[in-house]
């Protein structure tokens, strides 16, 4: 399994105006994964705020080893996002996330 909960390529910019599909790559915690949920949370404050309904349209797709979440949009300029994704490979459930900063 992977040493981090968090993607590989850090933190992330985004524009309010950009609707963005993240995506990674599960074989870090293993292949076929199945049953995937995504949340995100706006987390500015230090707080977790559910967002999902808000910025988040969708619904996250599975090919081979490669997950695809719902497209991220209607950012908050200077806002903090984290966006994760709780999926199952060889019956363990695991969590990755990846944090957005929302820029004008």
């Amino acid at each position: 399994m992977a040493t981090s909960r968090e993607v590989t390529e850090g933190q992330q910019d985004q524009g309010t105006d950009e609707s963005i599909a993240y995506w990674f790559n599960s074989t870090p915690w293993g292949s076929t994964p199945t049953g995937v949920a995504v949340a995100c949370y706006d987390i500015t404050t230090g707080a977790r705020t559910d967002v999902t309904g808000t910025n988040l349209t969708g619904t996250a797709s599975v090919v081979g080893d490669k997950i695809t979440l719902p497209a991220l949009h209607s950012l908050t300029a200077d806002h903090t996002y984290r966006v994760e994704a709780k999926f199952t490979v060889d019956g363990n459930v695991l969590e990755t996330f990846v944090v957005v900063k929302a820029e004008y």
